[in-house]
């Protein structure tokens, strides 16, 4: 069975849309893949409780308890591993990591954000799209690279920005996207692994 980890650290909105599309897709019969575990890194996440509630395994790793990022991230390879992750998947898992972390789950771990990657990687997007006068902005997934938002783009969804769009107006036509594109690519992936 190929094992998919996913990290969260909010309300789990992508997590969910891959829960769902794992169910409604049979991916265990299909592909022999199953969501294993969702870890957070803040206890509190709301999403942990949605995944408890679909039959999950859930684990909180939280970051404030370590001395420095790689004390953190070290804390957190050992939880993921124990799951055997065939695929380890950030879905608005707001951490960087390091690229020991990365380097360890090389090929096996992707993301999504809310650009049109290359364009505008990092934080704010909706509102760096909006202030550059864009005319469309979107979502990417790609795989993780130690350096942040640049590795190889899996899809890409297109929406319009509007002209009277905010960043919260542009964040939620984005984030209907997000919840169709990301189980797409990850059932794409598991279907080569």
């Amino acid at each position: 069975m190929k094992n998919i980890v996913i990290l969260i650290s909010g309300t789990g909105s992508n997590m969910a849309a891959i829960v769902r599309a794992a169910e409604q897709q049979r991916w265990a019969e299909r592909l022999d893949a199953r969501v294993a575990a969702v870890i957070s890194n803040r206890p509190d996440a709301k999403g942990l409780l949605t995944a408890r509630e679909a039959g999950i395994a859930t684990a909180a790793v939280d970051h404030k308890a370590f001395a420095d990022r790689q004390a953190f991230d070290a804390a957190l390879m050992a939880e993921v591993d124990r799951h055997a992750p065939s695929l380890v998947v950030l879905a608005g898992f707001m951490r960087i990591l390091t690229p020991g972390f990365v380097a360890h789950y090389d090929g096996r771990l992707i993301n999504i954000h809310p650009s049109l990657l290359p364009a505008f990687p990092g934080l704010h997007t909706h509102q760096r799209a909006i202030d550059m006068g864009c005319r469309v902005a979107g979502a990417t997934v790609h795989q993780v690279t130690a350096e942040l938002d640049h590795g190889a783009i899996l899809a890409q969804a297109v929406v319009p920005v509007l002209p009277d769009d905010t960043a919260d107006t542009l964040a939620a036509r984005v984030l209907t996207q997000e919840h169709l594109i990301y189980p797409r690519a990850i059932g794409d992936l598991l279907s080569v692994l």
